[in-house]
């Protein structure tokens, strides 16, 4: 089978031989065209030639590089960042998981010193085969849960509303900067 630029791309048999091939070893030959408009276009603006024969098009500039819409742009994220509603989306962020990250970690080195340090604490019996050492490990696994659980609700009700509203009007501050209708 053809592409439509002429390169050879197999029988679509699932074997990569080529029609040559093929006919020697007593298949039968199709010599079908593959028309893919988009496996011309995929490569373009790489030195590659286009369908007429001419150069393709270059491949346009990276946004960084447009100048002045970009400054202007780079301007309405550092006024958003400044503002007194970013500041309460991150004191409120703050707030929740600096106190909860300090308290996880000090529970967790405790756990730690606990166990090397006082491995007779840590063997004593609570019923049966349980032991102190193996509620106090299962209890890591429960604060991590509900530490979890604790940080995506206060997400939910404290914050996500507001950080949604700040986007909102970021992407229609730069929108209107860029100039753009959609």
């Amino acid at each position: 089978m053809q592409s439509s630029n002429g390169r050879d791309r197999g029988a679509g048999d699932g074997s990569e031989r080529s029609a040559e091939n093929q006919q020697a070893h007593g298949a039968p030959s199709h010599d079908v065209t593959y028309e893919d408009p988009w496996y011309d276009a995929l490569a373009s603006g790489w030195g590659e030639v286009d369908g007429t024969g001419a150069p393709a098009p270059k491949v346009p500039p990276a946004r960084g590089e447009q100048g002045g819409a970009a400054v202007r742009a780079r301007d309405v994220y550092v006024e958003v960042q400044r503002s007194s509603a970013f500041q309460e989306v991150r004191a409120t962020y703050r707030r929740f998981v600096v106190p909860g990250v300090a308290a996880f970690l000090v529970w967790y080195m405790a756990y730690l010193v606990t166990a090397t340090t006082a491995p007779g604490i840590m063997a004593r019996s609570v019923t049966g085969a349980v032991n102190v050492g193996m509620l106090a490990g299962l209890g890591q696994f429960l604060t991590t849960f509900l530490l979890t659980w604790a940080y995506a609700r206060h997400a939910r009700l404290r914050r996500d509303r507001a950080a949604l509203e700040l986007r909102w009007d970021t992407q229609e501050l730069t929108r209107g900067v860029r100039g753009d209708a959609s």
